[in-house]
């Protein structure tokens, strides 16, 4: 009987790292705090990852590009990992950080404004006086 199964290419985390540019330090993190799983060990003691492990941390890393924080990363790894997750759920919890999204940016958007207007009353002389000093000492 013919094996039909694609031989799973073994690497070490240096190599992990490279091929999802993730720095090794974070990859040792994301195993300390459970997001990515714990490898299996070669007979040598060394740890070894799969393409699955390359799969996830990509997943990890782009959520986190996206600004999941870790905690609404472990609850999306939990409905992928369950493998009875439903669009449903992964929107609750997509639309949920998109609120929080809009919320920074709004706010984003005040402290530009106040920086703008606060930044144009400075005339840059060589003087004591300065709007944006007088800005942050006042109380809001």
């Amino acid at each position: 009987m013919k094996n039909h199964h694609k031989p799973v290419k073994i690497i070490r985390r240096g190599g992990l790292a490279k091929l999802t540019g993730c720095n090794l330090e974070t990859i040792r993190y994301y195993e300390t705090i459970g997001v990515m799983p714990e490898p299996p060990r070669s007979s040598k003691n060394y740890r070894v990852y799969d393409d699955s492990h390359v799969t996830r941390l990509r997943f990890i890393m782009r959520s986190r590009e996206l600004g999941f924080t870790l905690e609404e990363v472990r609850d999306l790894l939990a409905l992928v990992d369950g493998g009875a997750q439903t669009c449903g759920e992964v929107q609750v919890l997509a639309n949920t950080h998109l609120t929080s999204i809009r919320t920074k940016i709004a706010d984003l958007k005040r402290i530009e404004h106040v920086l703008t207007s606060t930044v144009a009353q400075c005339t840059g002389d060589d003087v004591p006086e300065c709007p944006v000093i007088d800005a942050l000492t006042e109380v809001a």
